[in-house]
């Protein structure tokens, strides 16, 4: 039933592992979660690929900080605009290269047109994100240039502070409301995103600082790759009014595989069971309903489930959600529709 049904990602980190400007996107890549053939074995449509600049001095080992009781990682240390701005572009040069080496097979999306058109031919689909806006200058004359390259996605935030905002820093178990809210710079940034179309993802950021994004957009509120908050208690998990403010405004949830965000126990442990997964698709379609929820796996990320492996796993959790109950139309929403409407919604041209 569900093997014709296109699905569109809402998050990975694939140009990581690009970053070199050798390895291809097209080569049978073992140490990633996406290859192209893959991808294609899979159905993947496409996604967001994002373009994220690593902490140079992460800090301690992360298990450090496990105790009994669960963790709290500290913010990493906050990045320069020149480290950010060289390194988005060196990731932004591999997701143009996909598509140079090979433009009868994929395209960069900079338009609802183009995204409709590559769904339906079968054309694989990219979409420019960054993650975390360490690259954008105070004069905001980046974001401008970013734009007319195609930059069509953005975080204000990772998991760290910068001039826009402050990050939630991984807790379990813990509230999201960690921290401060927007800068008046990141008010400025969520302005200057809504007049390009720019979707701003609501992703990494704290809960004051997902408020004041929802106060500040006229757009749909999005989170690319979240999780529900009432199934496990992690800081980077959407609490239930944030679910629903999502809603309200038209807006959509991509699903994370990351284990301990999909984990009730928050463990950073791989053996999670497919009904673990589906029950935060089940949870945010119950609560808001099926238009509010979709792909957002964090592959080349994060650690997923063993029972998905890699791109192909996502095929299996759309069987599974059919196996569950949801109809052929839930499933298409789920899958790519949901991502669609968002941006038809949010993008100007």
């Amino acid at each position: 039933m569900t093997k014709h049904i296109p699905i569109f990602d809402g998050h990975n980190d694939t140009l990581l592992h690009l970053q070199d400007g050798v390895t291809s996107f097209y080569e049978s890549l073992h140490d990633t979660h996406i290859d192209y053939h893959r991808a294609k074995e899979a159905g993947v449509a496409g996604g967001f690929f994002a373009a994220y600049t690593p902490s140079p001095n992460p800090g301690e080992d992360r298990y450090n900080y496990l105790n009994e009781n669960g963790y709290k990682f500290p913010l990493p240390d906050r990045i320069t605009k020149e480290e950010a701005l060289g390194f988005t572009h060196k990731l932004a040069a591999q997701l143009f290269r996909i598509e140079t080496e090979n433009p009868d097979k994929f395209r960069v999306i900079r338009n609802v047109k183009e995204l409709k058109d590559s769904i339906d031919t079968g054309k694989m689909a990219g979409i420019f994100h960054v993650e975390g806006a360490e690259c954008i200058d105070s004069s905001f004359d980046s974001l401008y240039v970013l734009y007319e390259a195609g930059l069509r996605s953005i975080g204000p935030v990772w998991s760290r502070a910068n001039d826009f905002g402050e990050g939630v820093p991984f807790c379990y178990p813990s509230t999201p409301d960690t921290g401060e809210g927007l800068t008046d710079k990141g008010f400025e940034l969520i302005q200057h995103c809504n007049s390009l179309g720019i979707m701003i993802d609501t992703t990494h950021l704290n809960e004051k600082g997902f408020w004041d994004v929802a106060q500040a957009t006229t757009a749909p509120l999005v989170a690319t790759h979240s999780n529900v908050h009432a199934i496990c208690p992690i800081s980077r998990n959407l609490t239930d009014e944030q679910i629903q403010k999502i809603a309200d405004s038209g807006g959509v949830i991509g699903i994370n595989f990351a284990v301990n965000m999909l984990r009730a126990d928050g463990k950073m442990e791989t053996d999670v069971s497919m009904d673990e997964i589906v029950a935060h698709f089940r949870y945010i379609t119950d609560f808001v309903g099926v238009d509010h929820v979709a792909f957002g796996s964090d592959f080349d990320g994060t650690s997923v489930p063993d029972i998905l492996k890699d791109v192909r796993g996502s095929r299996k959790v759309l069987q599974s959600l059919s196996d569950a109950g949801f109809s052929e139309e839930d499933l298409e929403k789920i899958a790519y529709k949901n991502w669609v409407r968002v941006l038809e919604n949010t993008w100007k041209d």
